[in-house]
């Protein structure tokens, strides 16, 4: 294994017991591919911050990295602060801040603090105490003026003090490629870490990309909608496809992958394991 390539793991809070035990034998699991940190979700509007606190204690008290995303929502400075100095006493030592989205019912007036700003916040009270992560748009974000408005909002996520950014998932590795070429014309140095979603379930998938942006290929999607009800070959023809896709980020210098795990070890163990990156 490639001890210079970063590889990540990301989780959701479980609502119940149960899940969150579930969650824990997951991460066990994948530990045994060395990863960097697991990171934790956020809901929108820090409506799952209990949650995200008590799983990002349990896997830290497992002895593993870990980095909870954090946004303000609808919550106020005292909030947030209070939140981070609890994960610095904890010994927490790695942060994805994010803009994150409005929580349900919250109106379109309400104040928004972008994550730019969140991650100033953080420098201005702790320092470089934090390793922190932003996430980054190869597809740009929904939400975009322009291409080029993107890439300058993520250059001032890091000229505010950002180490780091993980993309959200895409499945055209020309796109990643090219908005690696724009960072850097924008005087981006930071290292952006590919993000990578298995492919399981066409439908829940599709749901999630039309919400979140993220372009599925018209060639992909066709031949995902041929296969119907047919799990199996739909993880099948994703597993093939997403090694593939993860071959050639790596092969073409990206700095390593940003598993989005859905809290299931498979099928993103065979996808390391198919890219030769088993640690034991």
């Amino acid at each position: 294994m490639n001890n210079e390539l970063h590889l990540s793991f990301e989780f959701f809070p479980p609502k119940t017991e149960q899940g969150r035990n579930n969650l824990l034998d997951v991460a066990k699991e994948l530990s045994r591919f060395q990863p960097d940190f697991y990171s934790v979700t956020y809901g929108a509007g820090g409506s799952t911050r209990d949650n995200t606190k008590h799983v990002v204690k349990a896997l830290h008290d497992l002895r593993f990295s870990v980095a909870p995303h954090l946004s303000f929502g609808g919550d106020d400075e005292a909030t947030i602060l209070k939140l981070l100095q609890e994960y610095d006493a904890m010994g927490i030592k790695r942060l994805v801040a994010l803009r994150g989205d409005r929580p349900s019912g919250m109106g379109g007036g309400s104040q928004m603090v972008y994550a730019n700003q969140l991650v100033a916040f953080i420098r201005q009270h702790f320092g470089n105490k934090f390793h922190i992560e932003v996430a980054a748009y190869p597809e740009i974000h929904p939400e975009a003026n322009s291409y080029d408005h993107d890439i300058r909002y993520l250059k001032g996520k890091f000229d505010a003090g950002a180490n780091s950014g993980l993309t959200q998932y895409f499945f055209n590795p020309d796109a990643y490629f090219y908005f690696i070429e724009q960072c850097e014309r924008a005087g981006i140095t930071q290292p952006i870490v590919p993000g990578i979603m298995p492919i399981t379930n066409f439908k829940n998938l599709s749901r999630f990309s039309d919400n979140c942006g993220a372009e599925i290929p018209r060639w992909v999607r066709k031949r995902l909608e041929a296969y119907g009800d047919d799990l199996e070959s739909i993880k099948a023809f994703g597993l093939d496809l997403v090694s593939e896709l993860c071959e050639t980020l790596l092969d073409n210098g990206a700095p390593g992958l940003h598993f989005y795990t859905m809290n299931q070890t498979e099928p993103t163990a065979t996808l390391l394991r198919n890219l030769g990156l088993d640690a034991q």
